[in-house]
């Protein structure tokens, strides 16, 4: 599975607010050498796991927010460079679209429909399980980026969460919007007017120097990624809702039906084989968080019936969801 970069400086954030990375480490299950490697990789599932770590050993329900101001996201690299000196916020944006590609899977979507443009962040595995903390930290920058580049305190028209209501006042005063609680979508939503604001910290000749450079690793990327991981990808954001279709794909892939499925036969395989494939890997990741029922496994599969789920499964393990997770259990064991 793509693995994801960490933002390099986040150990320095942390111990800023109390949290130290060994110990933070070390419950999460992860090598304690992660944060001395360059770079830092990471699985969906184990960044989820650092971030839900984050929240215990702080017991600050801001912890995300404020990492936001102690580690400035991407400054590092060309493209987040690029996004920070943009022409404007929606230039800027855009850029950071980019940016976050080249992360590895984590996603950011931007769409714009009346006056509204709205941002939404996803990761494989996520579905309904993105840690609030983490989604605090993603808009957070968002806003952040918006508001230093313009020098304006850019307010957004509303964050939707899926999640229950939790500490509103929190949020509502950081971003200075209203929070939309048990939504249908995680999204912080801006007045489109606002993206074309203009960024006092505009370089021209900056952005054009650096221009090349993300061009080049951007359609290296591309070129690393076949038309089927490409599906695969988009599967897996959609698996959990109604079966998805070949049309949906090709929406989200930017083609139409046709010109994907004769991509698609030309890598000599099918969109029924696609979907089995990215259910059988996000199976077998699921399987590995132990709060996930097998029930809970099989509804995000999109299996309405469970029993369709265990004979997938067997299908593709020659065993059972509930052996092979005790296996998994017992090779772990093994291994420490």
């Amino acid at each position: 599975m793509t693995a994801i970069k960490l933002t390099p400086g986040l150990t320095t954030g942390l111990k800023s607010l109390g949290v130290d990375p060994v110990e933070l480490l070390r419950r999460a299950g992860l090598p304690l050498s992660l944060f001395s490697l360059e770079p830092i990789l990471v699985t969906t599932e184990q960044l989820f796991m650092l971030w839900y770590e984050i929240g215990e050993i702080s017991g600050d329900p801001a912890i995300g927010l404020k990492l936001v101001d102690r580690v400035p996201v991407g400054q590092h690299h060309p493209a987040s460079i690029a996004a920070h000196h943009a022409r404007n916020f929606r230039d800027g944006l855009q850029r950071m679209a980019r940016y976050k590609m080249l992360c590895g899977s984590e996603e950011m979507r931007m769409s714009e429909k009346g006056n509204e443009c709205v941002l939404e962040f996803s990761w494989l595995l996520s579905r309904e399980k993105i840690p609030p903390f983490l989604l605090d930290a993603a808009f957070g920058s968002m806003l952040q980026l918006g508001r230093r580049g313009t020098g304006i305190l850019i307010r957004p028209l509303r964050i939707e969460l899926r999640q229950s209501v939790e500490h509103r006042e929190i949020r509502e005063q950081y971003f200075g919007c209203p929070i939309k609680f048990k939504a249908t979508r995680n999204a912080i939503v801006f007045r489109k007017s606002d993206l074309d604001l203009p960024f006092i910290t505009y370089n021209a000749e900056l952005v054009a120097m650096l221009s090349p450079q993300i061009d080049r690793e951007v359609a290296r990327t591309k070129s690393q990624l076949t038309v089927t991981s490409r599906v695969k990808w988009v599967l897996m954001r959609l698996l959990g809702g109604p079966s998805p279709e070949i049309n949906d794909v090709a929406k989200e892939l930017g083609m139409s039906c046709r010109t994907l499925q004769r991509r698609i036969t030309n890598e000599r395989t099918t969109f029924r084989r696609l979907i089995s494939d990215a259910r059988r890997e996000l199976a077998r990741s699921y399987l590995l968080q132990p709060a996930l029922e097998l029930g809970e496994v099989a509804c995000l599969l999109g299996y309405e019936d469970p029993n369709s789920f265990f004979r997938a499964f067997r299908e593709w393990e020659g065993t059972t969801p509930s052996e092979w997770r005790r296996g998994r259990k017992r090779q772990v064991k093994g291994e420490k």
